[in-house]
């Protein structure tokens, strides 16, 4: 499975590192200047820091990078964490950046767009940012970890949720709710 990840700015870093550390497919990496930032301030982290996880890494404002163009196929892109503004443009139909343009191939190519949006309270023009994207085909995840296993630690909350993004894309790793019932 090849799949490519953008990090923006929104507030979530350990989730994005979650989700690179466990997920087995090949993942190119986006991270958003803004994303950056994040990743220095919420984990004292650079993109750098991310390079055992992923297969390559491309710049955001590298529009030639392969992902920008329909021609070349991959599986699915997870913007995780996606901010309102990076939802906002998308939803638009802005590719200013190759996080965004990659958010138009997908949309237009019909390939596996998920967006995990980590802020709250949502204003009324990002839930209707979301509900177009919805129906565009995007799949939107808010950052909202299940907790009917009961977490016994951040890790184990975090990890709930990264592993209901690799639920989505057909990764299972993780049994669901009175799971046991259902075997």
């Amino acid at each position: 499975m090849k799949l490519i990840v953008g990090i923006t700015g929104s507030s979530g870093a350990v989730y994005a590192l979650d989700f690179l550390k466990k997920c087995q497919a090949d993942k190119y990496l986006v991270v958003s200047s803004w994303g950056k930032v994040l990743l220095r301030d919420e984990l004292n982290m650079s993109e750098k820091d991310l390079k055992p996880y992923i297969k390559k890494q491309f710049s955001d404002d590298d529009l030639t990078a392969p992902m920008a163009s329909g021609s070349n196929y991959f599986d699915a892109f997870v913007i995780l964490p996606a901010s309102t503004s990076t939802i906002g443009k998308i939803a638009s139909g802005l590719g200013d950046t190759l996080i965004t343009r990659t958010a138009q191939v997908c949309l237009k190519e019909r390939y596996k767009l998920i967006i995990c949006v980590r802020e709250t309270p949502l204003s009324t023009l990002s839930l209707e940012q979301c509900t177009r994207l919805s129906g565009y085909g995007a799949i939107i995840m808010p950052i909202s970890s299940p907790l009917y296993f009961v977490p016994k630690s951040v890790d184990e909350y975090v990890g709930a949720f990264t592993d209901k993004v690799m639920g989505q894309l057909g990764i299972r790793t993780a049994k669901g709710w009175r799971a046991e019932e259902f075997e």
